[in-house]
């Protein structure tokens, strides 16, 4: 089982003085730390226009960050948005490559097509094309990491031959993932051999089913690329605390907080339904407090958060591994309603007391002095 911490920088609003610059430094403080405590992932989104669900709009500025104040920690696109008019396939690859360089071949290059009216709007973009384009990324993407020149005619973009430089340090090139968001895209992603990054919450039964689906159909796949990426990973929040009534109190201020952001965003997809973004009607997520057999449900904590103590955290983690899942990214904070010191407690138990469950020898030792080195 992989760790890695996923960054949407969300911030409350109003703006005021310092408050996007407190809450990006808070960011690379956790990325520090992450990387001391043997974490292995820190991903970074792309989102455009999202006033407080997300101020993320750089996200290679971020990773680049990342990955200088950082010496093992992978850094990951959660993801490039793969849409011609927001990034050019050419300097996708060019600032891929870059920051793989840059990070000592760290790089995990995740890809996605954008999900709100307000994004893509606001970019000029027809819905019904991203689907198209991103298939084109992918398939084109490794070709230009490749060590010849190429020559392209393609859908989104056209290129005579030339040679896109610098060549990543990773070969062929960094891992390929897809965002998945809704049912379904796990199967593009199993077709086209890549990963599957995901970043909605689904319960134990919808996600057993869709790894079940992904690593049937990736046995059967075309890929895009020479090597196959065949990792599942799911997104989720973490506050772990040795209280679990206080880790209830505290961790679902942070779940119901960004639960409320994400909620704002559906109406603009209702805004501009479309075949390949369809009418949501129902579809936005539930509270989970039903959910039966979780420890922590007197607490209200939704079927598999990791909010708890670290003994319930661990229960959860070893049923998110059982049905198939190798990798978990959590979220933090959110509108930075924790304060930052709870955060890095939480993060530090969590690596204590939690983590050594699920590592094996080969995992990198963790010294106290590394672990207390977050400050740069």
């Amino acid at each position: 089982m992989k760790f890695g911490i996923f960054f949407e920088m969300s911030t409350p609003m109003p703006l005021r003085d310092g408050i996007e610059k407190q809450v990006y430094d808070n960011a690379l403080e956790q990325a520090r730390l992450a990387d001391a405590l043997g974490f292995d992932f820190v991903w970074a989104v792309e989102h455009h226009f999202l006033e407080e669900y997300s101020h993320c709009s750089a996200p290679e500025v971020v990773l680049t960050a990342v990955a200088a104040q950082t010496e093992q920690i992978r850094v990951g696109h959660g993801a490039v948005v793969c849409v011609p008019e927001m990034n050019h396939p050419i300097r996708v690859a060019e600032r891929a490559a870059t920051l793989d360089l840059i990070s000592n071949g760290r790089l995990e290059l995740g890809t996605a097509r954008s999900s709100t009216w307000t994004e893509l709007g606001g970019f000029e973009v027809d819905p019904d094309d991203t689907k198209k384009t991103w298939d084109e990324f992918v398939r084109v993407l490794p070709r230009l990491f490749g060590p010849e020149p190429l020559a392209y005619e393609g859908r989104c973009f056209s290129m005579p031959e030339r040679n896109v430089l610098p060549k990543p340090l990773q070969q062929p090139h960094p891992p390929l993932w897809v965002t998945v968001t809704s049912p379904g895209t796990e199967l593009d992603a199993a077709d086209r051999g890549i990963g599957c990054l995901g970043v909605a919450a689904a319960g134990y039964a919808e996600q057993e089913r869709r790894t079940r689906e992904y690593h049937r159909r990736i046995q059967l796949c075309d890929p895009v690329s020479s090597v196959v990426n065949d990792r599942v990973s799911t997104l989720n929040f973490l506050y772990c605390h040795e209280d679990a009534q206080r880790a209830a109190q505290t961790g679902m201020q942070l779940v119901g907080t960004f639960g409320l952001a994400n909620a704002h965003l559906l109406w603009t997809r209702e805004a501009y339904p479309t075949r390949a973004y369809q009418s949501l009607a129902n579809l936005a997520p539930g509270s989970g407090r039903s959910g039966g057999s979780n420890p922590a449900n007197p607490y209200g904590v939704p079927e598999g958060v990791c909010v708890g103590s670290p003994g319930q955290i661990i229960d959860a983690i070893k049923h998110w591994e059982s049905i198939g899942i190798d990798g978990i990214n959590f979220l933090l904070n959110g509108l930075e309603v924790i304060p930052q010191v709870q955060v890095l407690e939480s993060l530090r138990l969590f690596a204590r007391e939690v983590m050594p469950a699920f590592r094996t020898g080969e995992t990198r030792a963790v010294t106290p002095e590394r672990a207390g080195a977050v400050t740069r």
